[in-house]
């Protein structure tokens, strides 16, 4: 794909949310979390998490009743919690003639699209883009507890993935797949602390980067095309993104 086909594919899917804001986008369907298990390898994983129906309190860490065995990986302030769209477990599921039901990676949160937008996935959101999880305090006066995230980076899809789905099936690595097509989700880090339960409206309330698309970072990573300074630089100068993703497009400038 060429940079004008990517720019362009980035600027058409993230159109409709950019739209005066608080613009209320979603409902929040289910919220999971999960304790540290006995995993493959002989390792332990909390990638198994299970829907809560009562509200959860989130801080800075995340929900406070999440955990993660492999804390190099996962969780800590700027990996604090994991969104995931539901069309990713319909893409892996065409591809691989599987039924892998939602939930089964290890993500946080899941809604739903209201008011005729499009879903919350990698081509609608941004880094940097900031969602309340709850009323709005200036619509209805009600949101002061409503908890506030923004989104710092992809999840980089890792071998858990695939022992994780490989009881399913033989296809020996799903996470690669997944990888490539950049549908791994998203990684918040806590705005301001609250309580979190399904059934809460989530309203985009800030966006500082309207290009910067997770598809756009994905595609612009992945390539092996180098690129002009002035498509990379303003990436760059993303203040949120976290610094391992910035190493990685600062290789793909193209020297003069």
């Amino acid at each position: 794909m060429s940079i004008e086909q990517i720019l362009s594919s980035s600027q058409k899917n993230s159109a409709d949310f950019n739209q005066p804001l608080p613009l209320h986008i979603a409902t929040l369907t289910c919220v999971r979390a999960g304790k540290a298990m006995p995993f493959a390898r002989e390792e332990m994983s909390a990638i198994d998490k299970a829907p809560i129906k009562a509200p959860v309190a989130v801080n800075f860490m995340g929900l406070t009743t999440d955990e993660q065995a492999d804390r190099r990986h996962h969780g800590g302030p700027l990996k604090a919690v994991h969104q995931l769209a539901t069309a990713t477990y319909e893409k892996i599921n065409a591809e691989f003639d599987l039924k892998v039901r939602v939930g089964t990676l290890g993500e946080n949160l899941t809604t739903e699209a209201v008011n005729g937008l499009p879903e919350m996935d990698e081509s609608t959101v941004c880094i940097g883009d900031v969602f309340q999880y709850g009323q709005d305090e200036g619509i209805d006066g009600n949101g002061e507890d409503s908890v506030q995230l923004r989104i710092m980076q992809p999840r980089r899809p890792c071998y858990k993935i695939n022992d994780q789905i490989g009881q399913f099936t033989k296809v020996p690595n799903i996470a690669a797949w997944v990888s490539k097509q950049g549908i791994a989700g998203w990684y918040f880090e806590v705005v301001r602390d609250g309580m979190i339960s399904a059934d809460l409206p989530v309203y985009l309330i800030e966006r500082p980067y309207p290009f910067a698309t997770l598809e756009t970072l994905w595609q612009l990573s992945n390539s092996k095309e180098k690129f002009a300074a002035e498509i990379i630089e303003p990436w760059l100068a993303i203040e949120c993104l976290e610094e391992s993703w910035k190493k990685v497009l600062a290789k793909k400038i193209e020297k003069g």
